[in-house]
């Protein structure tokens, strides 16, 4: 699917001596910044030839240039949520910022802090930033040994002093972005990230302290605080089970300690057999939560879930749950969102039909991307395999494959429900 438009053969000689192999790794870092300036300049040309091809087909301005964040993202092989953080340095980079731009190509800066210098300059004006680019970066000899932190403090300092007015401005609307975000952590743990606004941020913090500062019963300073969360949020002790829909999915045999195969816990990813049978034991045996248990079936080739169809416009209930269960995640490729919207691939008014097969499940951000004009998407079964392969403005074509159940290798046997070649999988849910 995917052809490279360089051939680049970097060779190491591996039985150099250390200062020849530190001299190459060097000189390789330099290689990196250079290269992410290139793609600086590459990608803001893109967007304004698309700009000016789009504005001369007469596309309203505010409609100019939708979707472009989203080729970015997949011509990087990157998230599409990095798209858009990429095609805005590129444009500032290019546009405002030719002393910032100029450092990163001689490699005395990494393309991480030319973004932070960017982002920190981000509510001043045009004049504005390009002050601050002359002034932090024109004289790029003080940042050789400038970290991260460092980069970030001097770039802000300036904006302070050039716009106090706009940074104030920029802090009360940052309020806005306030949520909560989850992400797999290693050995079955995770990472729950809140941002708050400072001052809620710090008496939560400072409350979590406090009942670790007054508790004694053998448990750390962080098992109390992280205990303490878990309980004022759920209403329950941490260590009984939330009564909350899980959609743990593992197969029979799994849940039988037939094998010890990874089950599928929805919004974190695979865990161990021995966790996920805790997990149902813990429900089964816990009077205030109900444990629930359906019958899915998967393919004998892939391992994916069977097709469901729906003469709907609107994806029903169940054929929507099917959806989520066998893609997971946000099918465009490199995005792992969660799934927000289940969509037609083959939109509706082009009679794409509401079934299993042009069923995708996407996250919000890319479901509205693929809905700009030469945006298409074809989906397949091929081997037992749901396929979709995206094609982009610029007629690059990307291809996602759902990923299969969890579950042992696959048990050919007769099907009594299907009357066809199927294996049992359980879906536990507890609520």
């Amino acid at each position: 699917m995917f052809e490279s438009l360089f051939d680049i053969d970097i060779q190491v000689d591996t039985e150099a001596d250390e200062a020849t192999l530190r001299d190459v790794v060097e000189r390789l870092e330099h290689l990196k910044a250079a290269a992410a300036a290139a793609q600086a300049r590459a990608t803001e040309a893109w967007a304004t030839k698309r700009h000016a091809a789009e504005a001369a087909a007469g596309v309203p301005k505010k409609k100019r240039g939708r979707g472009l964040a989203h080729e970015v993202a997949l011509a990087r092989r990157a998230a599409p949520k990095r798209g858009g953080q990429h095609l805005g340095l590129a444009t500032a980079l290019v546009r405002e910022m030719p002393h910032t731009l100029a450092a990163l190509e001689r490699g005395m800066l990494t393309e991480w802090r030319a973004t932070l210098i960017v982002r920190e300059s981000a509510c001043l004006s045009v004049a504005h930033r390009r002050q601050l680019d002359a002034e932090l970066c024109s004289d790029t000899s003080r940042l050789v040994t400038w970290g991260d932190k460092r980069i970030a403090a001097e770039a802000k300092k300036i904006t302070v002093r050039l716009d106090a007015a706009a940074v104030v401005e920029r802090h009360a609307k940052a309020a806005g972005d306030r949520g909560v975000w989850i992400r797999p952590a290693p050995d079955t743990m995770t990472y729950l990230t809140v941002l708050l606004p400072v001052a809620q941020g710090v008496s939560v913090y400072a409350t979590l302290k406090r009942e670790a500062d007054t508790t004694f019963d053998g448990r750390s300073r962080g098992q109390v605080m992280a205990d303490t969360v878990v309980e004022r949020v759920t209403g329950r002790p941490a260590e009984q089970p939330v009564p909350v829909s899980l959609n743990l999915v593992m197969a029979d045999t799994t849940l039988a300690g037939d094998d010890d195969e990874p089950a599928w816990l929805d919004g974190y990813g695979p865990v161990p057999a021995g966790f996920a049978c805790k997990m149902v034991g813990d429900a089964a045996v816990d009077e205030a939560t109900k444990a629930t248990l359906s019958r899915l079936y998967r393919h004998p080739e892939s391992g994916q879930l069977v097709a469901m169809e729906s003469r709907s416009r609107i994806f029903p209930k169940g054929l929507a749950a099917f959806i989520g269960l066998r893609d997971q995640t946000c099918r465009t490729p490199y995005c792992d969102a969660p799934i927000r919207h289940r969509d037609h691939a083959r939109p509706h008014r082009e009679t794409g039909r509401t079934s299993a097969l042009n069923g995708l499940g996407e996250c919000e951000a890319c479901n509205y991307a693929k809905e700009a004009p030469g945006w298409r998407v074809r989906t397949r079964e091929r081997d037992g395999r749901h396929e979709a392969d995206f094609t982009t403005p610029t007629g690059a074509t990307y291809r996602s494959i759902a990923p299969p159940l969890p579950g042992p290798p696959i048990r050919r046997r007769i099907s009594i429900t299907e009357g066809g070649l199927s294996v049992d999988l359980v879906m536990f849910d507890a609520a």
